[in-house]
C-alpha cells in the first residue's frame, strides 16, 4: 500500500515539475486555416507589421514562426506551428507564453479563464480574420507543366524583399518603357521577372525585371540597363490573379505541388505580367503567369 502511494506521489511530483518548469507554453490554441503554409507564413509576417510593439522571426522552416507582442508589462511569445492538412488547408498550433508571468499563468489556466487566455484567443482570432480577408484578394490556379521559350531581353537588376518586389517593378516600368520608346526598340512579349536568388529564410530576393525585345546590333548602351538572353526551361505553371505585391503566393502553390509529387525544382520563380500595376484598377482582374523551373535540364 505504502509503495503504491509512494509511486503515485512520485508520478504526480514529476508531472508537476514538468508542467511548471519544463512545459514550454502556458497556453495552446489549435485552429484550422483555409490556406497553405507559404501563404500563412507571409500573411502572418505582414499582419505582424500592423501591430504596435510586435516582432516576428522565422525559425528554421516556413512552418515555424516566433512572434513577440508586448502587452502592458508583459511580453507574450507566440510560437506559430503550421501543419499542412491538404493543399489548401493547414492546422495552426499556437503555443503561447508570458515571459514574465509564466508560473502564475500555469497555476491559473486550468481553473480560470484568465485575461492572458482571452488576449491569446483574441490575437489568434484577429490573425485568422486577417488571413481570411487576404485570401479574398487573390486567386491562384495551378496549370501543370509548360515549356518556357527562350527570348532576348532588356533588364534592370533588383535586390529587395518579397513584400516590396512589386515596387521595384513599378519603378522600372517607366524607365524601360522610355528607353524602348525613345530608341525604337521592338518589344517581343510582356514584361517578366526572372528570380536569380531567393533566400526563403529572410524573404529576400534578387531578380531581373525584363522586357522581351528583338535583338539588334543598334541597341543603345544605357546605364542600369542590361541586355541578356533568357534561357527557357520546362517549368511548373500557375496563373495568379491579384495585386502583384502578393504574387509570391503562387510560388508556394508550386512549391507544395513539387513537394507532393516529389518533383525536383529550381527555387527561382519567373513571373510574366499582363497588366501594368501603375495603371491601377481592380487587382483581381490583373493576371500573371508564374513558373517554377524543373531542375536538371539540359540547356
Amino acid at each position: 500500500m505504502k509503495k503504491g502511494i509512494t509511486i503515485i506521489i512520485a508520478v504526480v511530483s514529476i508531472a508537476l515539475l514538468w508542467y511548471f518548469l519544463v512545459k514550454p507554453q502556458d497556453y495552446q490554441i489549435r485552429v484550422v486555416a483555409k490556406s497553405n503554409t507559404g501563404t500563412i507564413n507571409q500573411a502572418l509576417k505582414a499582419w505582424n507589421n500592423t501591430l504596435p510593439e510586435a516582432s516576428v522571426r522565422q525559425l528554421n522552416n516556413l512552418d515555424h514562426i516566433e512572434q513577440q507582442i508586448v502587452s502592458g508589462d508583459s511580453t507574450h511569445i507566440y510560437n506559430w506551428n503550421i501543419i499542412p492538412i491538404t493543399d489548401s488547408t493547414s492546422r495552426l498550433v499556437v503555443d503561447i507564453k508570458d515571459a514574465e508571468h509564466s508560473f502564475s499563468n500555469k497555476l491559473k489556466v486550468p481553473f480560470y479563464d484568465t485575461d492572458f487566455e482571452k488576449q491569446s484567443r483574441k490575437t489568434v482570432t484577429d490573425f485568422i480574420e486577417n488571413l481570411n480577408a487576404h485570401r479574398k484578394e487573390f486567386k491562384v490556379t495551378f496549370m501543370g507543366v509548360e515549356y518556357l521559350p527562350s527570348t532576348y531581353c532588356a533588364c534592370v537588376e533588383h535586390k529587395t524583399t518579397q513584400s516590396i518586389k512589386a515596387f521595384g517593378m513599378m519603378e522600372s516600368y517607366p524607365f524601360i518603357n522610355s528607353v524602348i520608346a525613345s530608341n525604337g526598340i521592338k518589344v517581343n512579349g510582356v514584361p517578366f521577372i526572372e528570380t536569380t536568388d531567393w533566400d526563403m529564410q529572410n524573404d529576400s530576393i534578387s531578380f531581373n525585371f525584363c522586357y522581351p525585345i528583338i535583338k539588334s546590333d543598334t541597341l543603345p548602351i544605357i546605364k542600369d540597363l542590361v541586355y541578356k538572353e533568357f534561357i527557357g526551361k520546362k517549368s511548373l505553371k500557375a496563373v495568379y490573379n491579384g495585386n502583384y505585391m502578393t504574387s509570391d503566393r503562387a510560388w508556394y502553390t508550386l512549391l507544395d505541388y513539387a513537394e507532393e509529387k516529389n518533383i525536383d525544382i529550381e527555387k527561382k520563380p519567373i513571373e510574366f505580367f499582363f497588366n501594368n500595376p501603375n495603371m491601377g484598377g481592380d487587382a483581381l482582374r490583373w493576371k500573371a503567369e508564374i513558373f517554377m523551373p524543373l531542375a536538371d535540364q539540359d540547356e
